[in-house]
């Protein structure tokens, strides 16, 4: 059978099988072009030029971050609860990377705090699948997938945080993961995995194979740039955010992926279509791709450069906007459009010690987006609020 014809298949598949239904964050495409010299993605509609950062003036803490039973802290991923199934809807998840001693990678907690100020934390999930927690992926129906740095595992909590299954192999050095559901009932699940050792994304997907609910594995892209070392200094391809936009049984979906050791933004068209063992290939340099199937997916340069400065963590906004951390790079925000167009920056503070790891925005519309935002110095959620 063709290969086209098997992409078919198996997406067909996972529409038919998977069953799951919750909203997702949504912006729609253009044809607008990104600034000059920049390739950019394109939409349908105008993107949305406002500056959320600028209103965000108002940083309040929500919490500590450190673990009640373990003192497992140094904050990293923060995941939204999106639907009560256990979880409640609009509780945070945050990753514990360090153990109580500081050690880095040696966290293996998962915490869950409530949205609000003198907000207290409570383990969620502890296993030592978790050492080196950065990152904490929830799906549509509140089941939890836990990324372990050096533990070298994904791994699936249950909504209550017992662990069920991990999953290895192709993955190696997970850095960060993020679920892919585009909210249409029906339509196919899955999670993606960043790889700091491989420079790698892997796709967990689910129920795309058989009734049986069984998860493929795969390795869709490789050749992201890395820059190797210990603990908080590790940089490569993570940040990770989706976005999608109604299109009948099939999602017409991005993939946002942040990489500090170039300072590039790359976005995956169509990801969902993703099938095939390392389907794009990023070239030297991380501006340019070579895809096996660009009629279907492929990858584009949103942004490369200042004042990108060695970023890690991303938040996608309600408008379809990206907010990112340069972490290793002076703890500042930079705020762009899909399409490359820089809107804004903020410095965080002026403190030498990297600490903005994780990043969450909420809201509905411009004027009530909020910016969550883990601080490892302090160990502490806070939300920058307009």
């Amino acid at each position: 059978m063709p290969i086209f014809k098997n992409r078919m298949l198996m997406l067909t598949a996972g529409a038919l099988f998977a069953t799951s239904a919750c909203g997702a964050n949504t912006a729609v495409p253009s044809a607008m072009a990104g600034p000059a010299g920049m390739t950019g993605l394109s939409f349908i509609v105008p993107v949305d030029t406002t500056s959320i950062l600028k209103k965000l003036t108002k940083d309040v803490e929500i919490g500590s971050t450190v673990d009640p039973k373990n003192g497992d802290a140094g904050p990293r991923a923060i995941s939204l609860v999106r639907a009560t199934f256990g979880l409640k809807k609009g509780q945070l998840l945050v990753c514990d990377f360090d153990d109580s001693a500081g050690t880095p990678a040696k966290g293996t907690s998962i915490d869950v705090l409530d949205p609000h100020p003198r907000s207290k934390p409570a383990t969620f999930a502890q296993s030592s699948k978790l050492e080196g927690c950065d990152g904490d992926a929830i799906t549509a129906g509140n089941q939890v997938y836990g990324a372990g740095l050096l533990s070298g595992h994904v791994s699936q909590f249950t909504q209550a945080g017992d662990f069920n299954k991990s999953y290895g192999s192709p993955i190696e050095a997970p850095f960060a993961d993020a679920d892919a559901f585009c909210g249409e009932p029906y339509a196919p699940e899955s999670i993606y995995v960043s790889d700091s050792k491989t420079g790698s994304i892997v796709k967990l997907a689910f129920l795309e194979v058989s009734r049986s609910g069984k998860v493929t594995v795969t390795q869709v892209i490789t050749g992201f740039p890395v820059k190797k070392g210990t603990g908080w200094s590790i940089l490569g391809p993570s940040g990770m955010q989706y976005n999608s936009q109604k299109s009948g049984s099939l999602c017409n979906d991005t993939l946002y992926i942040v990489d500090g050791a170039d300072n590039t933004i790359v976005a995956v068209s169509n990801v969902s279509q993703l099938i095939e063992k390392n389907e794009i290939v990023v070239q030297p340099g991380g501006k340019k791709f070579k895809c096996a199937h660009p009629k279907d997916t492929c990858a584009t340069l949103v942004y490369s450069g200042s004042p990108l400065n060695a970023p890690v963590a991303s938040a996608l906004l309600p408008n379809g906007n990206l907010i990112v951390a340069n972490t290793q790079g002076g703890n500042e925000l930079v705020e762009l459009t899909p399409t490359g167009k820089i809107l804004d920056t903020k410095t965080i503070d002026t403190s030498s010690t990297a600490h903005i790891f994780g990043l969450l925005a909420t809201g509905t519309t411009d004027s009530n987006t909020a910016l969550f935002y883990t601080d490892t110095e302090t160990n502490t959620l806070q939300e920058l609020e307009q």
